[in-house]
C-alpha cells in the first residue's frame, strides 16, 4: 500500500492581511479582468465568448460553502455568463450595470449586511466605488493601475487564471474556514 501523506494548508499570509479579511460575509467579483482574462473573443455572428477557469469557480463555490456570499457585478451580459453563474451557484448577480456602487449597495441591503462585512475584486475604474467603500479590496496584477492601487491585496495569478481563487482562499484562510474545507474535500486519514 502507497504511502498516506498529510495534507495541510500550504498557504501562507501576513497576519496584518487576514486581520483585515476577518469578518467578511459577501464578496462582489466583477467578471471581465477579475472571473475571465479580459479579452473579448468574437465570432463571425458577432457573438462573445468568453474564458472561465475552473479554479476561481470552485474558490466561488468554497466561499458559498463558508457563508459568504459571492456576488457578480458586471458591466456585460450575456449567455454563457448567466450559464457559468448558475452552474457555479451564484445567486446574486448584476449584469449590463455600469454603474456598480448601487447595485453592490442594492445587493447588501437585500442581504441585511454593510459595507465592513463586504470585499471586491476589480480591475479598473468601474470598480473603484465598490472597492473604495468594502472593507477590503483585491485587484489582479494585469489590473489598472488605479486599481493596484486601492487594493489591500494585489494577487499573483492574472484574471482569469486563478486571480479570484486566490482572492477566496484569502478570505477562506482569514474567515478561520480554509483548513475545514481542505479537511472535508480530502477527506479523513485512513490510518
Amino acid at each position: 500500500m502507497p504511502a498516506f501523506r498529510a495534507i495541510i494548508p500550504a498557504l501562507q499570509y501576513p497576519p496584518e492581511l487576514l486581520l483585515q479579511a476577518q469578518g467578511i460575509k459577501v464578496v462582489f467579483f466583477d467578471v471581465d479582468g477579475v472571473l475571465t482574462d479580459g479579452g473579448l473573443y468574437f465570432t463571425e455572428a458577432g457573438e462573445t465568448l468568453k474564458r472561465f477557469n475552473t479554479l476561481d469557480g470552485h474558490g466561488l463555490k468554497l466561499l458559498a460553502r463558508a457563508g459568504i456570499t459571492p456576488a457578480v457585478i458586471t458591466g456585460r451580459d450575456s449567455r454563457p455568463l448567466r450559464l457559468r453563474l448558475q452552474a457555479l451557484g451564484v445567486q446574486h448577480a448584476r449584469y449590463g450595470t455600469e454603474d456598480k456602487l448601487p447595485a453592490a449597495q442594492a445587493l447588501l441591503d437585500e442581504l441585511g449586511l454593510q459595507w465592513d462585512q463586504a470585499a471586491a475584486m476589480g480591475d479598473d475604474w468601474p470598480d473603484l466605488p465598490v472597492m473604495q467603500r468594502c472593507a477590503f479590496a483585491c485587484a489582479p496584477p494585469q489590473g489598472h493601475a488605479q486599481a493596484r492601487a486601492l487594493a489591500d491585496h494585489v494577487t499573483l495569478a492574472r484574471g482569469g487564471d486563478g486571480a479570484a481563487r486566490e482572492f477566496c482562499d484569502l478570505l477562506l484562510t482569514a474567515g478561520g474556514h480554509y483548513a475545514r474545507l481542505l479537511r472535508d474535500a480530502v477527506g479523513a486519514d485512513p490510518s
